[in-house]
């Protein structure tokens, strides 16, 4: 279908007021736009009719909106076109600039005009639909997140696939004695609820149970994944349209924590070690059976530790004052000692905790072993310093526990930073551990990639459950340390993450998070080098290579971040609605004036996910910045392909700015690694501008988080004034 643009600019919310509307209907009408209307209050019912009417009535299938930002008034500028485009003039513009002044007006009039080269350019994407799709959903894991996962899933029509490799389901749980309590006073310990969620689910005939079992392999992508399942000998396959990876933890070795005496004296314990004498009935000491009645726990045991664990694993402090319990319980005349680094009950433990306190039998005190050694007895000396009682106390057990922590099976308790890389440093890259849980026939390996630390996660502080492999979920302390209630929960998020994404695919649209883009990449693979960067630098694992090293692409692992289109050095790599040509004709149409005017020019490019908001933000606290700079947004920071500033510096544009989400400790990246991607291509983009005799300043990087919003004049006012230092761009005027 002949595509008809008509381009309708609002004069609400101080527009009018603040611009020369007519002169942008020239500008408009100038860059070939069919129909060209304005409206003095477009978001509201009687706007969104006139556009409607001019669509019924004079064909008009692409429609841009010059007015608020793209992010808010999605829903009522939902014209049900898949060719819509927004041109931001109220945050943009007039909430960030002076008034009916001739800069604010030049800002607009560009504005409009990319906005319609844009169009111009964009074809209507179209949803991916592929055939065989399936709605199935594979648990891995039968602990008590990857149950909660499959019964959930399986509640809600969605037929399921469990596979646990133990012959029996349950995992951890399944040994335990007791359970910390889940309803009020919160002081008795319950039975393990485990016994009755194992029933439910071997009842539920949604749910297919594989013990025995490992996954072989995985092929495929979202809807389409190919599951081979290996169960005593025998191998089965079956499609599932999407994965929770609920595969669980390990102990952490304790033999690791030398100074306390694990492996060297027989009544040095772990809290798991507890746990299963308990649950076969008295507790005693190993070395010669006799009744445990003086015990001592010892909290964070190689855990917040750089030289063990670095992080908390969250159930330990609980987990010990209930084992507490256990002595208390069984022998009235005990005492028990407890020695943690700080006590952590959040939430309704604190109750449990004080119920603990007020046993005249529970010695706790802050506190640093240092020591465990043994006497002519077997019985235990315990050293420990830095006390709430300001002295060194030396007391004499039975039995010492440790209260070791987690390791996700993800990292298989192993040292998993790549060389040379520690904690704290700048940027700490995913890492890929080939462990043997999902085996996924995929380019860029065989399992999701982890953390520093082993944990599977995308990430945490945007997508709870997301890895980095679409489809694939996370859930439990496979994904982060934590107790029963936290993992319930976590489970259930996760099964609903899996329904949400098949739903999705099956519709054709993204997951996560450009949550149902239809858009897809086109590759053109006639002047593919083989070079191997979009297989190696897409953060979703969504590309393969065949054996030539053409890049496969698999659509619904794809999450329309656009890493490859930035990557690729010939540029094959296009969306129908967002591509290399596209962004370039609209840096290349900017208007540069001369420079005798003395009105440099800098192009922003921005990420749609943190920095473009934190943009919106100094519209909304009409902050104003300099009115030199234009803002394009991005998908991701990592899309930006570096032909674009080669056509910037040569159009006269005197410098490039980009704003991207933080990386690092507390990274908020979107697509997990665009921003840092885009960093180390300007870096090579430095020694370019060098050789051309260009300041490498000229092009910059900066990140910025929705929250820093009040940052960002700052950050743009002083790029300009550095680029007035260097003086005008060489190339301006040719």
């Amino acid at each position: 279908m002949e595509k008809k643009i008509g381009v309708y600019i609002c004069t609400d919310c101080e527009i009018g007021k603040s611009l020369n509307i007519d002169s942008l209907v020239k500008v408009a009408t100038k860059t070939k736009a069919p129909v060209v209307k304005t409206h003095p209050a477009l978001c509201q019912k009687e706007g969104v009719e006139f556009i409607k009417n001019d669509m019924a009535t004079e064909g008009v299938n692409a429609v841009i909106i010059a007015a608020c930002s793209s992010r808010v008034n999605y829903d009522v500028f939902n014209l049900g076109i898949p060719l819509l485009e927004r041109v931001n003039l109220r945050e943009g513009v007039v909430w960030c600039q002076p008034p009916n002044n001739e800069d604010t007006q030049m800002m607009a009039e560009d504005y409009v005009r990319m906005g319609i080269l844009k169009m111009q350019k964009m074809e209507a994407p179209e949803p991916y639909k592929a055939e065989n799709l399936s709605k199935n959903v594979l648990v891995v894991g039968g602990g008590l997140a990857g149950i909660t996962a499959a019964n959930e899933a399986a509640k809600t029509g969605y037929d399921v696939f469990l596979v646990e490799k133990n012959d029996s389901l349950g995992g951890w749980m399944a040994r335990l004695y007791k359970q910390t309590p889940t309803k009020p006073p919160y002081t008795d310990l319950e039975e393990p609820l485990i016994k009755d969620l194992i029933k439910e689910i071997q009842q539920n005939s949604k749910v297919k149970i594989y013990t025995s079992s490992l996954v072989e392999k995985i092929d495929g992508a979202p809807g389409l994944f190919d599951v081979t399942v290996k169960q005593n000998g025998n191998v089965e396959t079956f499609r599932a349209g999407a994965i929770v990876s609920a595969a669980g933890t390990i102990p952490y070795d304790a033999t690791k924590i030398e100074h306390l005496g694990f492996g060297k004296y027989p009544n040095v314990i772990t809290n798991y070690m507890l746990e299963e004498r308990a649950s076969k009935g008295t507790i005693v000491r190993p070395s010669d059976s006799k009744p445990a009645k003086t015990v001592a726990f010892i909290l964070c045991a190689g855990q917040r530790d750089e030289t063990h664990l670095p992080y908390c694993s969250a159930t330990c402090c609980v987990e010990s004052l209930k084992q507490a319990k256990y002595i208390r319980e069984q022998y009235p005349d005990s005492k028990v000692y407890i020695f943690y680094r700080d006590m952590r009950t959040p939430g309704h433990y604190e109750y449990f905790y004080k119920g603990i306190q007020n046993d005249p039998g529970v010695f706790l005190t802050k506190g640093d072993v240092k020591s465990i050694t043994e006497d002519e007895n077997k019985n235990l000396n315990i050293d420990v310093e830095n006390t709430l009682l300001g002295e060194k106390i030396r007391v004499n057990v039975d039995l010492a526990v440790l209260a070791t922590g987690m390791v996700p099976v993800s990292a298989l308790g192993e040292e998993i930073l790549p060389p040379g890389v520690k904690p704290g440093d700048e940027f700490i890259p995913y890492i890929m551990i080939e462990t043997d849980i999902l085996n996924l026939e995929y380019r860029q390996g065989g399992e999701a990639p982890v953390l520093i630390y082993g944990y599977s996660d995308s990430n945490f502080i945007c997508f709870p459950y997301e890895t980095r492999r679409t489809g694939i979920y996370a859930a439990g302390s496979v994904r982060s340390p934590m107790d029963i209630s936290s993992t319930i929960e976590d489970a259930t998020g996760a099964a609903l993450k899996a329904i949400q994404c098949i739903e999705l695919t099956d519709r054709g649209e993204a997951v996560h998070p450009r949550v149902g883009d239809t858009s897809y990449v086109d590759i053109f693979l006639q002047k593919c080098t083989q070079c191997k960067r979009c297989t190696e630098e897409c953060p979703f694992g969504a590309i393969n290579e065949d054996e030539k090293a053409n890049p496969l692409y698999n659509p619904t692992r794809c999450r329309r971040c656009a890493v490859c289109m930035g990557a690729c050095p010939e540029r094959i790599m296009s969306f129908k609605n967002y591509s290399v040509d596209m962004i370039g004709t609209m840096v290349k149409n900017i208007e540069v004036p001369p420079e005798e005017d003395e009105k440099p020019r800098a192009i922003v490019f921005v990420c749609e996910n943190d920095a473009y908001p934190a943009l919106d933000m100094v519209g909304l606290h009409r902050l104003n910045y300099t009115p030199f700079v234009r803002v394009v947004p991005l998908r991701c920071a990592g899309s930006m392909n570096l032909v674009w500033v080669a056509d910037a510096l040569s159009k006269g544009i005197d410098g490039i700015l980009i704003l991207g989400c933080q990386y690092g400790d507390d990274y908020q990246c979107h697509m997990a690694t665009g921003s840092h991607l885009a960093k180390i291509r300007l870096s090579k983009v430095a020694e370019t501008l060098d050789r051309l005799k260009l300041e490498s300043g000229r092009v910059q990087m900066e990140q910025i988080s929705i929250s820093e919003y009040y940052k960002i004049p700052q950050i743009l006012d002083e790029f300009i004034e550095k680029l007035k230092g260097f003086g005008p761009n060489p190339y301006k005027g040719f």
